[in-house]
């Protein structure tokens, strides 16, 4: 049996990572200290805490740790636990989009340079983030236009160059038309523009351009002075600031009774290439450092885009373990300073100043759609939350369910939940429908800090009367009160209508209804998506998959080797033994079942 109080005396005075558990053995805290002993006694004595961590401290029911051998080791290890097991309590970097970077793959022989949306260690170089894909997409042409770079996504060799060679927009190194040195000359000229050196550039091209004009090579002499006007184009409409670093990020914070909203400015080389902005639930009687904090670690931890410098308001408590653990994987100092002057603190309070903005924006769009649907549905408090269900099936077969979210007025994809039905055997969605939601009613009421979350506010029936019914049948079972409304589609499948229990629609806005439609949209595309997986997935399976000891990796190396079940079938044991893990006794269980009457 673990006591709390016999298990705090045990404590060493060294630093480590704590792990807080609930009675479940959920991790719902993670945690480093430079002395696990004092930090972790802190939480259980009757000082002043904040609401937050009076809740999370009611909910431990044990705890654990780890220890290392100094608090940067601490630092890592607390990164990667969260990053692992998402603790409710902690700081968990969530964001409603991700943003497009450019990519030069400097691991391949020839780099290629692309638009992506994915950051990740791969001894790529990534540039950004830029604001939308627009910015990307005309980066990334400018640079197709000015740098005869390869654009196929592979090289590969060819018996005969592509297009883009013949007008002069690639320098065919599939062919083997080109150096190495020569196109990685261009590749390094690529990365000075994306990083804002353009000064240095601009004064190799003039020199480049003008030995070729020496040489009287006017056509290629032409060619860089274009590049130059183009790259002096690209720099001034970048150049936004003063500051002098040649790799920057500057965070603000904005807070309100709700959110917390984190926004960071992108300066690479004295100009601003990018923002990102990130927002948070029910974090408003956190400290900002603490926020700071929890959110720098989780950011930088497996990006690959670490800048010389973060620039913040408010120094935070483990800045040396960050700074170190930082520099260590960059291989060069990083700093996190806090400005006090002249235009760096400048930078800062504007990227305060738009995380407000950001927030108000956000907020006020949130409760316009709040408001409405508080006062549509007519309902006594707002509907913060909302879930919708689909049933998908083909005549009854490989009959699956989907549940969507809306939190707050967004549609929270990584809260979709998808279901297989268990108890109806023919094709019957209202009754697929009541399964379904009494499956997931129960999953909040026996576990409500579950992976369901609380229950939900409103519920949205995918369809009319007998949806909402069937809806409504699952809800008294527990004998709880949560209104349902159908969203009903015309005669195209189209959104046309909010219904409630009496079969009478609701007059709703344009915006609103665009919002449902989006929402009837996802949870329908959620639930075929699920659909054609399990009925890919039962299609494919063969008689192999019903004998005990044979896995995926078996079947398929059984499959490779014989071609089929009825060549598998023919086989003797000394046969079917030469395949890889298929012992003795395996061999003659294949043959006992392949080959029953």
């Amino acid at each position: 049996m673990f006591i709390i109080e016999e298990e705090l005396k045990k404590l060493p005075s060294k630093p480590g990572v704590y792990i807080m558990r609930d009675k479940d053995d959920n991790i719902i805290y993670v945690g480093k200290a430079i002395s696990l002993k004092n930090r972790v006694r802190q939480y259980f004595r009757k000082t002043n805490k904040t609401a937050r961590i009076e809740k999370m401290v009611s909910l431990i029911d044990h705890f654990e740790y780890i220890v290392v051998d100094n608090e940067a080791e601490a630092l890592i290890l607390e990164c990667n636990l969260i990053k692992k097991n998402r603790p409710k309590f902690n700081v968990l970097l969530k964001d409603d989009k991700t943003y497009p970077y450019i990519k030069i793959d400097l691991k391949s022989e020839f780099p290629g340079v692309y638009i992506t949306r994915r950051l990740i260690n791969d001894g790529s170089k990534y540039f950004g983030p830029y604001a939308n894909s627009g910015s990307a997409k005309e980066m990334l042409d400018f640079i197709k236009q000015k740098y005869k770079i390869h654009q196929c996504r592979t090289i590969k060799e060819r018996t005969r160059p592509c297009l883009n060679y013949h007008i002069k927009r690639c320098l065919a190194p599939c062919m083997g038309y080109v150096k190495k040195e020569e196109y990685m000359k261009q590749i390094h000229e690529i990365m000075d523009l994306l990083e804002g050196k353009t000064d240095k550039l601009l004064k190799e091209l003039e020199t480049q351009m003008q030995e070729e004009s020496e040489k009287m090579n006017f056509e290629k002499a032409a060619e860089i002075r274009d590049r130059i006007q183009a790259i002096d184009r690209v720099s001034a409409k970048q150049k936004v600031s003063n500051i002098s670093e040649n790799s920057i990020d500057v965070i603000g914070i904005a807070k309100s009774e709700l959110q917390v909203c984190i926004e960071i400015f992108f300066v690479r080389g004295s100009k601003m290439i990018g923002r990102e902005h990130y927002f948070y639930s029910e974090l408003k009687d956190m400290e900002d450092k603490e926020i700071l904090s929890g959110f720098i670690k989780q950011y930088y931890l497996d990006n690959p885009n670490i800048p010389n410098k973060i620039m913040i308001r408010e120094e935070i408590d483990d800045k040396n373990a960050i700074e170190e653990w930082l520099s260590t994987i960059l291989g060069r100092k990083v700093e996190i300073k806090t400005p006090k002057k002249g235009e760096k603190l400048r930078f800062v309070e504007m990227a305060e100043m738009n995380s407000k903005v950001t927030l108000e924006n956000r907020e006020k769009d949130k409760s316009e759609v709040l408001l409405e649907l508080k006062e549509v549905l007519q309902l006594d408090k707002m509907p913060r939350k909302i879930e919708t269900y689909d049933i998908s099936n083909i005549s009854g077969e490989y009959m699956v369910a989907a549940m969507c979210v809306m939190q707050d007025g967004i549609i929270k994809k990584n809260l979709s939940r998808r279901f297989k039905i268990k108890t109806v055997y023919s094709q019957d969605d209202p009754k697929c429908m009541e399964e379904v939601i009494t499956r997931r009613l129960k999953h909040s009421i026996e576990n409500p800090n579950g992976g369901f979350g609380k229950l939900p506010d409103v519920i949205f029936a995918d369809g009319g009367i007998t949806q909402i019914r069937a809806t409504k049948n699952a809800i008294e079972k527990y004998k709880l009160d949560i209104p349902v409304f159908g969203m009903v589609k015309n005669d195209k499948h189209q959104t046309r209508a909010l219904m409630d229990e009496d079969r009478k629609e609701l007059e709703i806005s344009e915006n609103l209804m665009n919002l449902i439609t989006r929402f009837q949209d996802t949870v329908h595309d959620t639930a075929i998506t699920y659909h054609r997986k399990v009925r890919d997935k039962q299609i494919t399976k063969s008689e192999l998959d019903y004998i005990s000891g044979i896995g995926k990796v078996k079947k398929q190396a059984l499959l490779k080797k014989f071609g089929s079940i009825e060549q598998i079938k023919k086989a003797n044991a000394e046969e079917l033994m030469k395949v890889k893990g298929v012992t003795e006794e395996l061999a003659k269980r294949i043959i006992e079942n392949l080959n029953k009457d």
